[in-house]
């Protein structure tokens, strides 16, 4: 039987699939896919039957039993001989879920593989010239989400610190925790021209960036139109 393939699709333009991940969408007889895969990538695949599993900002629904119905499936088609895509927005194993997926597979034995594909922040570091390592200037960069607002004190604390040390932050989905994050980035780096970066839509036809800094990003952003998804690098200034 075909190995269930488990595939990052990247932030949205199908030029930055990997060339194994757009072979393998095109020739799947089936494919789940999550809320922020491109109809342009979808279309990739033309005979397949497509099934929308994903899960949008403000949805309600039980996160587990929707895991749990998209572990199920997964079993199901690959059962029927089927060649079977799990197809997620960004990489995989970058808040995309994949391990829950993995380890379901493992315990029922089912053969999978894991396709990486372009995370949202190294995308947008990439597009809008942001170096996010630089000599002399930054060693790392830390990835979070903005359950890092909802982090234990010394989580948040710690992410502080490492900004302050100059390395760079990268947070995913932080457009409605700004008003939680930027006050203990302040509070610990005393420092407000630190930059900050919001990449909006990243890779498509709408993408955009706002470029402030930490104190007056949530202001700029405030007064704008941004549309999420956004992916927040904070700390690199771009190269314009």
């Amino acid at each position: 039987m075909h190995a269930v393939a488990i595939v990052g699709a990247g932030p949205g333009d199908p030029e930055l699939l990997t060339i194994k991940a757009s072979r393998l969408i095109e020739k799947a007889d089936v494919i789940l896919h999550d809320n922020l895969v491109s109809n342009t990538i979808l279309s990739i695949n033309t005979t397949g039957e497509k099934i929308y599993v994903g899960r949008k900002f403000g949805d309600a629904s039980d996160q587990i039993e929707r895991q749990q119905k998209i572990n199920e499936l997964l079993f199901s088609y690959h059962s029927q001989g089927k060649k079977v895509v799990r197809l997620k927005s960004g990489d995989p194993y970058v808040y995309g879920r994949a391990a829950e997926e993995a380890r379901y597979l493992k315990e029922k034995n089912v053969p999978f593989e894991v396709i990486p594909g372009i995370s949202a922040a190294l995308a947008a570091a990439n597009i809008f010239n942001i170096p996010v390592t630089e000599r002399n200037k930054s060693n790392a960069m830390l990835i979070c989400t903005a359950h890092t607002a909802d982090y234990s004190f010394e989580q948040l604390n710690g992410i502080a610190h490492m900004l302050k040390a100059g390395n760079t932050i990268s947070i995913y989905m932080g457009l409605k925790s700004l008003h939680r994050i930027i006050p203990k980035l302040l509070e610990v780096c005393d420092d407000d021209t630190i930059p900050v970066n919001a990449a909006s839509n990243v890779s498509r036809a709408d993408q955009g960036i706002i470029t402030g800094t930490l104190g007056n990003i949530e202001e700029q952003i405030k007064n704008s139109t941004i549309q999420m998804p956004v992916v927040l690098i904070i700390g690199a200034n771009p190269i314009l």
